[in-house]
């Protein structure tokens, strides 16, 4: 005869992760909080991204928690890509998972933050790291004053009674124009929800497929500086 005798749940521990850069002299300046791709890891990211580390700002590299485990067995697990939420198309958990990895995110910025100097924080989240990107602007909003969301879809459903809190974040929505991974109609679409009620958001399509290549990155800047982002000397 088998008896369950104790049943329950446990955390367990794993090391994530990230870098912070400053770039200019020393004082207030922005806080640029990157999140990177589906399989990816800060490594890779940082340069994609690396013409945005010109700009006057702090910029923080973050890792997602979740390893994909890497089949070649060619790299070490350091190396591995990196995800951030699980998702198994249910809304609860992607909801539930988005709101895990946004605590993480928080926890990570609540203790840096004592020890920099910022006067604005913004988001750059590409594929999966973008739909984390828009989940954490909409759902923290009293600290997110721009997100940049490049090839993804921000998830304003989540937010239907909420979503006159964070009318003072500016979007910027990247999507290439051949992206088959996810189709930029539904991105489009949501940043007209979102200029309807009264935000700042603009969607921009580039000749491209669903990769983070150059035209994104200085498409971001030049955006960016619009936004009181300045270059470094």
């Amino acid at each position: 005869m088998k008896e369950v005798l104790i049943s329950g749940k446990t955390s367990f521990k794993i090391e994530v992760p990230y870098k912070l850069y400053e770039v200019g002299e020393k004082g207030e300046k922005p806080l640029i909080i990157y999140l990177h791709g589906y399989r990816q890891n800060i490594e890779k990211f940082e340069k994609l991204v690396e013409p945005m580390l010109s700009l006057k700002a702090y910029h923080l590299f973050i890792q997602g928690p979740y390893p994909i485990y890497d089949e070649t067995r060619s790299v070490n697990v350091s190396q591995w890509g990196r995800a951030w939420y699980l998702y198994d198309g249910n809304r609860g958990q992607f909801t539930k998972s988005l709101e895990l990895a946004s605590e993480f995110i928080q926890e990570i910025v609540d203790g840096l933050l004592p020890n920099i100097d910022v006067n604005k924080i913004t988001l750059f989240g590409y594929s999966m790291g973008g739909y984390l990107a828009g989940y954490f602007a909409l759902s923290r909003w009293k600290h997110v004053n721009e997100a940049i969301v490049v090839g993804a879809r921000i998830k304003t459903e989540v937010f239907e009674d909420r979503l006159e809190d964070a009318k003072h974040i500016h979007f910027l929505a990247l999507h290439g124009k051949n992206d088959q991974s996810v189709f930029p109609g539904p991105q489009q679409q949501e940043i007209e929800k979102l200029k309807a009620l009264g935000y700042s958001a603009e969607f921009v399509e580039i000749d491209d497929a669903h990769k983070l290549t150059e035209p994104f990155v200085v498409e971001t800047i030049n955006w960016l500086q619009k936004h009181e982002f300045e270059y470094s000397n």
